[in-house]
């Protein structure tokens, strides 16, 4: 088990990483999501042992994690950690850099280890190819197979697919967490990306200005996020008083709404002003304005702009 015990850093004295507490069972898939500058990479960092501690303990088992005060080579050995850096040899083969790690003394059992990686990241037919003639995407795929090799018993990922095509990333997921689900990895994914959380990661922990504010289910923290915050992370979101929707007798609490939630009816509650539709391959996202609010829904067509339409709502 991964336990982060109330940990806070800086890089100078304003800190980044704010009394951090959670703990991680082994094999489990983590996503850490929230906007840019809120401690993801850092985070991740410091569960490697890249910096020391300000304050609090990191714990894989019963081994400390700890910094480079500590250690003269920065980083934890049954731990691996990519970065957005791939860090490459430029002037070796991709099957070259995936073996970099890799025993010599057993030739035969590393080329099998070394093409078993390959497919998992699509990227075998690039085997001879000298890792400076990739392009970026490529080069994060022979990134990924390399930090695999030695099989870890933690994997910390940050921002992994950000620079693969959307057509090889899907597939590119789907292969890269059931291996390690199939391995027993632990996996802690720093992304931007709702998908790896909301698809592949068993809990997802959000960040904001350095602070831990959820640690729950994927599918929970999307169907009840805590604030507007949480929710945007997986997209557009509508925040709305209750009292705009229904008739409220006693406290008039704000309601969170994803554009699905809202659709087009003969007799609905709120009268919108369409403003802009946006085509999104199954539906088209309806920029509209309500209230004096903009607010988005979705619809099966486009619809006119500055035309009225009703809206129903389902929470």
């Amino acid at each position: 088990m991964l336990q982060v015990q109330n940990i806070s850093f800086g890089y100078t004295e304003k800190p980044v990483v704010q009394n951090i507490h959670f703990s991680v069972k082994k094999g489990q898939n983590i996503a850490v999501i929230g906007e840019s500058g809120c401690g993801k990479s850092t985070l991740l960092k410091l569960i490697y042992g890249l910096y020391d501690l300000n304050e609090g303990n990191i714990f894989w088992n019963e081994t400390e994690v700890l910094g480079t005060s500590f250690n003269l080579v920065p980083g934890m050995p049954f731990m691996k950690y990519l970065s957005q850096d791939f860090d490459l040899m430029p002037y070796i083969t991709v099957a070259e850099n995936v073996g970099k790690y890799l025993s010599n003394i057993f030739p035969e059992k590393k080329k099998a280890r070394i093409q078993e990686l390959l497919e998992i990241v699509e990227m075998t037919e690039y085997a001879d190819v000298k890792a400076k003639y990739l392009s970026g995407g490529q080069q994060q795929r022979v990134a990924l197979a390399r930090v695999l090799a030695l099989e870890p018993e933690v994997l910390l990922l940050d921002e992994p697919f950000s620079h693969i095509d959307n057509f090889r990333k899907n597939a590119l997921r789907r292969n890269l967490f059931a291996y390690l689900k199939a391995q027993g990895i632990t996996v802690i994914v720093a992304t931007h990306d709702s998908t790896d959380a909301l698809s592949f990661a068993d809990e997802t922990i959000v960040l904001q200005n350095g602070k831990m504010l959820a640690k729950a289910n994927s599918h929970d923290l999307y169907n009840n996020p805590i604030n507007k915050y949480v929710a945007s992370l997986f997209g557009e979101v509508n925040e709305l008083r209750l009292s705009q929707l229904i008739n409220v007798e006693g406290e008039d609490e704000l309601v969170l709404l994803y554009p699905h939630q809202l659709k087009v009816t003969e007799n609905g509650v709120m009268n919108v002003l369409v403003k802009q539709s946006y085509f999104k391959g199954s539906h088209y996202l309806i920029k509209a304005v309500f209230d004096r609010k903009v607010i988005f829904f979705e619809h099966n067509s486009a619809l006119a702009t500055d035309t009225v339409v009703c809206l129903n709502f389902n929470i």
